[in-house]
C-alpha cells in the first residue's frame, strides 16, 4: 500500500514538469542548465575585500568627494601694482577615495610637506608604504597641470606648500571567527590634497628653531604675563 501511495505522489510531481516541458522546451532547458548561484553571491549586503571596487562604484555613486579644493584653481586675482612683488603661481590638486587609512596616509603627507617637488619625488621612491604611490602620482599630476594650465615655466621650480589628508568613505563588513562568532571590520578610504607653489621652498617651513637663550626669554615673558585668578 505504501509503495502505491509513493508511486502516485511521484507521478503527481512529474506531471506538471512534463506539461511545462511541452509548453516551452527551450525555456525549461535554459533554466535547467543555468547553475544555482551560491548564497555568497546572492547576499550583496555584506562587504568583502574582493568586491571592494564593485561596491565602491554602486554604493552612493552620487558622492563625488570634496570639490571645493579644486575651485581654488579658478580664483581670479586683481591686477598688481608696478612696485608690488610678483605673485607666485600655484596649483591645487587632489585624489579622492584612496583605498588606504587616513591615519596611515597622514605620515606620508607630512613627510613631503615643505620641500621641493624633485626632492619629494626622490624621497617617495624609498618609502615602503602603499600610500606613497598615490601621493607620488598626485604630485606628478599637479606638476603637469602647473606647466600646462598655469603658465609655470620650469616644472622643477615648484615646492609643496600644503599636503594634508581627509577622511573618505568607510564601508562596514563582517569578519567571521570561530565558534560561530563574528566581528565588525571597517574598510577605510581617504582623500589626499596637495598645493604646489612656484619658487624655492622656505628654509624653515615650520617655526624657526630657537636658541636656549631665546627659549628662556620666551618662557620668562610667558611667566610674567600670567593672570592670577581672584587677585587685585
Amino acid at each position: 500500500m505504501h509503495k502505491v501511495i509513493r508511486q502516485m505522489s511521484q507521478l503527481r510531481l512529474q506531471a506538471p514538469q512534463g506539461a511545462a516541458l511541452l509548453r516551452s522546451g527551450e525555456a525549461s532547458r535554459s533554466t535547467a542548465i543555468s547553475p544555482v548561484s551560491p548564497p555568497a553571491l546572492q547576499s550583496k549586503s555584506l562587504h568583502t575585500a574582493a568586491s571592494a571596487g564593485m561596491l565602491c562604484a554602486k554604493w552612493n555613486k552620487y558622492n563625488y568627494g570634496p570639490r571645493k579644493w579644486l575651485e581654488y584653481n579658478k580664483t581670479v586675482h586683481p591686477p598688481q601694482e608696478t612696485d608690488e612683488e610678483p605673485r607666485k603661481a600655484y596649483v591645487c590638486h587632489m585624489r579622492n577615495n584612496i583605498k588606504y587609512s587616513p591615519d596611515k596616509m597622514w605620515y606620508i603627507a607630512a613627510f613631503v610637506r615643505g620641500i621641493s617637488v624633485d626632492e619629494a619625488l626622490k624621497q617617495l621612491n624609498f618609502v615602503l608604504k602603499k600610500g606613497a604611490t598615490d601621493v607620488k602620482e598626485t604630485i606628478l599630476e599637479a606638476q603637469q597641470m602647473a606647466v600646462e594650465r598655469h603658465n609655470v615655466e620650469y616644472k622643477s621650480n615648484l615646492w609643496i606648500a600644503e599636503s594634508f589628508v581627509g577622511k573618505g568613505r568607510v564601508f562596514k563588513g563582517v569578519r567571521r571567527h570561530a565558534r560561530g562568532r563574528f566581528g565588525k571590520v571597517e574598510y577605510k578610504h581617504c582623500h589626499y590634497f596637495v598645493r604646489l607653489e612656484e619658487g624655492e621652498p622656505p628654509q624653515h617651513y615650520y617655526q624657526e628653531p630657537q636658541t636656549p637663550e631665546q627659549q628662556y626669554e620666551s618662557w620668562m615673558e610667558q611667566m610674567r604675563s600670567r593672570k592670577i585668578i581672584n587677585s587685585l
